[in-house]
């Protein structure tokens, strides 16, 4: 039995934008995600990235960086596989801003990434969706077990990104009032509606 969890939803962005995604538990925030960056197809309608439809799409994903919430790295993976990977699976990753990142957040390199904090497993999420520059970058709860001062560098981190290269950047967020200043829209999906 499958219930619906969105319907009716039109989200239209033409131009670069930070935008947020602040809903409920269960409001439909990662089931819109992952239709747009093409893990999941929607029921009915059309969802499109760049005038292409994202599922089951190759082409579509070399455009797309979905870092979801607790991502699931391999568990012999480094920080040194991630970036390996992120580069293999970005076209437009920068391993310039990925080693700055790297930096900024003290990543070991050697210690395997399934033995870090919650906070240190977000920060390596970051590390992938800022580097990969993405023209749609997709963080889910990237501020998960961050402490103040790491979230303040993930924030200038975010702009800083941004301005770089601008493009589609979505933050999904349960802490609203802290992601609002940076971004330029912001998408509430309440009663399965955007």
């Amino acid at each position: 039995d499958k219930s619906l969890v969105l319907e009716d939803v039109t989200l239209r962005e033409q131009d670069p934008v930070i935008t947020g995604i602040w809903g409920r538990n269960g409001s439909g925030k990662t089931t819109l995600m992952k239709i747009l960056s093409g893990q999941n197809k929607a029921d009915s309608g059309t969802a499109e990235i760049l005038g292409q439809e994202p599922y089951n799409n190759s082409k579509a994903a070399r455009n797309i960086c979905y870092m979801q919430e607790n991502h699931p790295f391999p568990s012999i993976w480094t920080v040194q596989d991630a970036m390996r990977f992120g580069k293999y699976f970005n076209e437009n990753w920068d391993q310039e801003t990925a080693e700055q990142l790297k930096e900024l957040f003290r990543l070991p390199d050697k210690k395997k990434i399934r033995k870090f904090s919650k906070g240190m497993k977000s920060a390596v999420q970051i590390m992938i969706g800022l580097a990969s520059f993405a023209d749609l970058t997709i963080l889910d709860e990237p501020t998960n077990g961050l402490d103040a001062s790491i979230r303040k560098k993930f924030y200038r981190s975010l702009l800083e990104s941004y301005e770089k290269k601008p493009r589609l950047l979505l933050l999904s967020s349960h802490h609203i009032e802290e992601i609002q200043p940076y971004c330029e829209s912001l998408v509430v999906i309440h009663g399965k509606q955007v």
